[in-house]
């Protein structure tokens, strides 16, 4: 009989500061978090993404899981997650393939479509748009982590003109994927299921 899979353990990082608090002195704290999570054999830790409200003051997981994986040795650094509809999909390619090259693979992708209505609001983003751009950027950004020709699209938020990645990711085929709702190819289509699961 098989032992069973190891139980595996990990943080979400929203983060949340108090209001007027030190901002980098907060900072400094959560990267001192994950360091000890590294040290005590902690599995993962994800980082949020938010842009108002004023507790919640990371605004790129990418940027701090740069610092915090140069810190640490072992834990999988996860973003928890980047709004897509915030961003171009070649851009969240481009970055993400960078820091699995950085972190010799212990990066993971986690997309959402924003949470805070404030965010949408100040980026002028509608929040009734917000899953379909998500839904619709996920697709690109899988499409330019598998594929290797250029790809031109045209959205009515985004264009891109014979993109491809300069650099293929150091995971294979991708880094782990984690999203509100769990998707599988068939054909050139993403089919989107209700349930709320992880997929890699």
């Amino acid at each position: 009989m098989a032992l069973p899979e190891k139980m595996k353990f990990g943080i979400f990082m929203a983060p949340f500061h108090r209001i007027n608090e030190n901002p980098t002195l907060a900072l400094e704290r959560d990267l001192e978090l994950i360091q000890w999570m590294d040290t005590l054999g902690f599995d993962e830790a994800w980082v949020g993404e938010h842009h108002s409200a004023g507790w919640e003051t990371i605004s790129s997981p990418e940027i701090f899981i740069g610092i915090a994986a140069d810190r640490t040795r072992h834990i999988k650094l996860g973003t928890g997650v980047i709004s897509l509809p915030y961003h171009h999909p070649l851009h969240v390619a481009n970055r993400m393939v960078l820091l699995d090259h950085l972190t010799r693979g212990r990066v993971m992708l986690g997309v959402g479509p924003g949470a805070l209505v404030t965010d949408a609001h100040m980026l002028g983003i509608e929040p009734n748009v917000q899953r379909k751009r998500m839904d619709e950027a996920l697709e690109i950004i899988m499409r330019l982590f598998t594929e290797t020709e250029p790809i031109t699209y045209v959205s009515d938020w985004f264009e891109m003109h014979e993109a491809m990645l300069q650099v293929r990711p150091f995971t294979k085929p991708h880094m782990p994927l984690r999203w509100p709702r769990c998707a599988r190819r068939r054909g050139r289509r993403w089919l989107v299921s209700t349930a709320r699961r992880c997929c890699r």
